[in-house]
């Protein structure tokens, strides 16, 4: 068996479907099916019950699980331990993030790795955390900081904290009135709203529907500021991360704590389980001990050695 098969086996265990497992894991339906059957063969049992409806691991594949996690999670510390015993740190690094994700201030961290590791090429690219998982899996980014802790499947990756969802609305608006507010308070009320790409969508989405009301999304928007700017115009309400009702440009706007909104964003680190075997990416996880504190302004660490540029569009 090799590392690619349990990948597949450990996406299906926790999807509990072969459609959306090869999703989370970037392969065919078909071509993750193939792999898994030819692990069968080669164990000589069956992994899942497969139904119409559901996939469930047999009594051979919950056995085979923890095995399968724990060899995964040493490929990826074997790789850190090749790199760690590299003198110098060098190569390039591709980084994604999602914008205004709170918790990690990235701008910050890439300044600390940068002056570290000077020699290190970084490409960044800002997109919504769907996107940025994909180009994970595809090997196309080497980590990410998204805020989608429901769908990172096999992925490596990192909690890096989370905090509480608000109602942000212009003063004077219904929904400024009750605190804390309920979604069920909320129905009726156009809503602004991010793309589907980004965490914050599908996160509202799912707790509509588990409140069972309807919910009008008139504008949907791309830029945390273009959502500001419409919620002040009286655009429509919008569900947030406390920190976005922290900005500057939300001080004139009423920020209603949402019942039962308590640290579901949350923020994660996520890597590639394709990394090379020089990657600079446990150079840069290692700066996010202590999490937020790790992303702190950085201190002088005195002269800057002759550096690559350090940062250029993906």
């Amino acid at each position: 068996m090799d590392l690619r098969q349990l990948e597949y086996v450990v996406a299906v265990a926790d999807e509990r479907h072969f459609t959306r497992a090869a999703a989370l894991v970037g392969v065919s339906q078909s071509g993750l099916s193939t792999a898994i059957r030819a692990l069968e063969a080669e164990l000589g049992s069956s992994l899942f019950e497969r139904t119409t409806r559901r996939v469930e691991p047999t009594e051979a594949g919950r056995a085979l699980l923890p095995y399968a996690r724990a060899m995964l999670a040493q490929a990826v510390e074997a790789r850190d331990a090749v790199v760690d015993a590299s003198r110098e740190v060098s190569g390039t690094l591709r980084i994604g993030a999602e914008q205004c994700l709170g918790i990690v201030d990235v701008a910050a961290l890439l300044e600390r790795f940068h002056r570290r590791h000077p020699q290190v090429e970084v490409h960044f690219a800002e997109a919504g955390s769907h996107e940025l998982l994909a180009r994970v899996r595809a090997a196309e980014l080497d980590v990410a900081f998204v805020a989608d802790a429901g769908h990172l499947g096999a992925l490596p990756s990192r909690d890096l904290g989370g905090e509480d969802l608000v109602v942000l609305c212009p003063p004077g608006h219904a929904a400024a009135s009750s605190s804390p507010a309920r979604w069920r308070d909320l129905e009726g009320h156009d809503f602004v709203d991010f793309h589907p790409s980004w965490a914050m969508r599908p996160l509202n989405d799912a707790a509509v529907a588990a409140a069972g009301v309807d919910r009008r999304v008139r504008f949907t928007v791309g830029d945390v500021h273009t959502l500001i700017g419409f919620v002040g115009r009286g655009l429509g309400i919008a569900v947030v991360p406390r920190h976005v009702a922290a900005k500057p440009e939300a001080q004139a706007l009423v920020a209603v704590p949402l019942e039962g909104g308590g640290d579901r964003w949350t923020v994660s680190a996520v890597w590639s389980t394709r990394e090379r075997a020089d990657s600079p990416t446990p150079h840069l996880l290692a700066l996010l001990d202590g999490s937020v504190q790790a992303c702190a302004p950085a201190r002088d660490e005195g002269p800057r050695p002759q550096a690559r540029p350090l940062v250029s569009a993906v």
